[in-house]
This record gives structure tokens, C-alpha cells and sequence, in this order.
């Protein structure tokens, strides 16, 4: 019986780095690859801080504000931050969402909670996140600092190797520096106004992914591509990133 003929197909992967030159070809352009890419982002990450608008430091401000003048009531509490927002950010420095009916609910790290996007941009996303059930996971490893102000209830947080237990408590705020990973709580009845400032794009993978690997909650992905999407591209209009 004649014997089969070869595809070929492995003597060509072989082929590729059959003589040196060629493999010092193909390595050296992988190499200029990264490094453009180094470049690139390290060029972002330096000119970033030019789109921001809010500051943590004020936002800070405000929900201590809220705490002070609606304790423990979040139904009273959200609309007096938006309120304030509003009066204070012109439309045309910064577009802000209003609806507060626009609740979503959110898987990640674990946790499960609702939240009403106030802001997103691709530089800053500034929300409420809670729920009045409890819920704790992985904060998640981000690219941006993120700023979690108690309004109700309280967040505890486990940071290794220290083994005492976190706990914020209305008007304070939780600062997750990027890069850092926590285990967190929200204990029974919690909300916060969540701020994040950095290149907001690369933490959607997080917010996003449960959706694909465990609930099948495509109603809920819809609403918040819908949303972000939304006030990404009105922020993009008015020259705000």
C-alpha cells in the first residue's frame, strides 16, 4: 500500500525559525511590538489626570454632606447627591445622569449588589453600589484607584497579611489604590457612592465577565452596556473622556 503524503504543514512550522536569522527576525519584532506598546501606555497613563473633573476629595465632601443630612435614610440620601452634582457641574463641562430609576444589577468578584451609574467616561465613573441584602467577594485587581464612600450600613474589608477586619462606616471612605486586592463585605444594609478615576475600559472585564460564566444575566449586561455606552458617548461629545 503506497504510504500517504506529508500535509507539509509540519516541516513549514519548522521552517519559520529554520536558520537563525529568520528566528532573530521574528523575535526582534515581537520585542519592538511590546516596547511600542510600553510606550503607549505609559504615554496614557501620565496624560490621564488631564480629563478629570471630579476630585476625591470633594466627593468625599459631599456624601459626609449626605450622611449628615439624611442618617441612615439612602432614599433621601441619592437624591441630595445628585442635586448637588447637578447645581454644581454645568452640562457643558461634564454630563451626569440624572434617573435614578436607572438601577441595574451588578455580579462581580462574588458580590452582587445594584448600582445606578451617575457618570461614565472613560477616564472617570462615579456611582451608587449597595444592596440592602449583604454581599462580599474580590474587589477585583483595577488599573484605577477606586473610592468607596459608606452613605448607609458598612463595608468591611480583609487585606493580607494583616488579619484585623476593615470596617468603614457612614461619611468614611475606602480607598482601594489600583493595583491592590482586597476580600470586602457589605454588610447587611450597605450603599456607597463609588468613585473611580483611571482608564475605566480595562476594569470592564471584571464587572462584566460573571455574566458570561455564571448568571446568564443578559436583561441586566444589556442595560449596562446600554447605559455606559450612553453616557460614555455624551461625555465624548462635550470633549470630556
Amino acid at each position: 500500500m503506497p504510504a500517504k503524503k506529508s500535509s507539509g504543514k509540519p516541516a513549514q512550522a519548522a521552517s519559520a525559525c529554520a536558520s537563525p536569522a529568520g528566528c532573530f527576525m521574528k523575535w526582534a519584532t515581537r520585542a519592538v511590538i511590546a516596547f511600542v506598546v510600553y510606550l503607549t501606555c505609559s504615554f496614557l497613563d501620565r496624560i490621564k489626570d488631564r480629563w478629570y473633573v471630579f476630585t476625591p476629595e470633594s466627593l468625599h465632601e459631599l456624601a459626609q454632606a449626605a450622611v449628615r443630612a439624611h442618617p441612615g435614610d439612602i432614599n433621601s440620601i441619592i437624591p441630595y447627591i445628585v442635586s448637588n452634582l447637578t447645581t454644581e457641574y454645568s452640562p457643558s463641562v461634564i454630563a451626569l445622569n440624572p434617573n435614578s430609576s436607572e438601577w441595574v444589577l451588578n455580579n462581580a468578584g462574588g458580590a452582587m449588589g445594584g448600582m445606578y451609574i451617575i457618570h461614565a467616561s472613560i477616564t472617570e465613573y462615579l456611582i451608587i453600589f449597595g444592596t440592602p441584602l449583604g454581599t462580599e467577594g474580590h474587589t477585583g485587581m483595577h488599573t484605577a484607584d477606586d473610592y468607596f464612600n459608606i452613605l448607609v450600613g458598612e463595608q468591611w474589608a480583609f487585606d493580607p497579611p494583616k488579619l484585623e477586619m476593615e470596617v468603614y462606616r457612614p461619611g468614611e471612605v475606602h480607598h482601594l489604590p489600583r493595583g491592590h486586592v482586597k476580600q470586602y463585605k457589605m454588610h447587611e444594609g450597605c450603599f456607597a457612592l463609588e468613585y473611580a478615576r483611571g482608564w475605566i475600559p480595562l476594569m470592564l472585564p471584571f464587572g462584566l465577565a460573571d455574566v458570561f460564566s455564571s448568571t446568564l444575566d443578559y436583561w441586566s449586561f444589556y442595560h449596562t452596556v446600554r447605559i455606559t455606552a450612553r453616557e460614555n458617548i455624551r461625555n465624548l461629545l462635550i470633549g470630556k473622556i
